[in-house]
């Protein structure tokens, strides 16, 4: 087995882990999971929701704030998974409020211009039961790009089910081969990408601030 790396990741259903009802975005995001454990990629993902994530653009927006001990767990980790269900075609306002924290990234430049997601990998997990997918994935990944992930070819891993429909992809047993299957090739590819990042990180350049 390779070297093993590090996986985090968060779940940004709407709900917290306390809600009655299971989330589609947690299968899908375990699934990716344990493709990404087979190939010695092992972690955990935590529930957004669960946590105070202040709104802001700074990594401590004081007292309260749970953002601090979770970018913590974060830049631990050598690959980040955002889930996100689809709401009104774009990804959740828990999403959101996320990748607002990592803005910070920034201004937050070594002395040769990293930020300190350099030469870490993104990727994301996407269900809904209406168009938007690629939408949202795009607006995820986009902004992981902007401060400082690199993502993997092919992106992201997604269902949806019928437009206007009722099917949830947590109902779909067994899961359809097609995302089984597309599941373990962007784990293969993220694991790939984050062992060469983590052997040979990004150089950044002299005076980069």
């Amino acid at each position: 087995m390779a070297d093993s790396i590090k996986v985090f990741g968060f779940n940004c259903s709407l709900k917290d882990s306390k809600a009655s009802e299971s989330s589609s975005t947690d299968v899908l995001m375990q699934q990716m999971f344990d493709a990404l454990a087979d190939l010695g990629a092992t972690g955990e993902f935590v529930r957004a929701a669960d946590f105070n994530i202040k709104p802001g653009v700074t990594s401590d927006e004081g007292k309260g704030d749970d953002w601090p001990d979770l970018r913590k767990r974060m830049l631990a980790a050598d690959i980040v998974v955002i889930g996100t269900p689809i709401w009104l075609g774009q990804p959740s306002s828990v999403s959101k409020r996320v990748l607002e924290r990592m803005d910070a990234f920034l201004d937050e430049k070594d002395d040769r211009g990293r930020m300190p997601s350099y030469g870490k990998v993104a990727i994301c997990c996407v269900v809904g039961n209406e168009d938007g997918a690629h939408h949202s994935a795009a607006e995820i990944l986009s902004a992981m790009l902007e401060v400082g992930f690199s993502v993997p070819s092919g992106g992201p891993t997604y269902w949806v089910g019928e437009a206007m429909g009722s099917d949830e992809y947590k109902d779909q047993k067994p899961s359809p081969k097609r995302i089984t299957d597309w599941n373990k090739m962007l784990a293969s590819n993220t694991a790939h990408l984050a062992r060469l990042l983590k052997a040979k990180p990004y150089p950044g350049i002299d005076g980069g601030r």
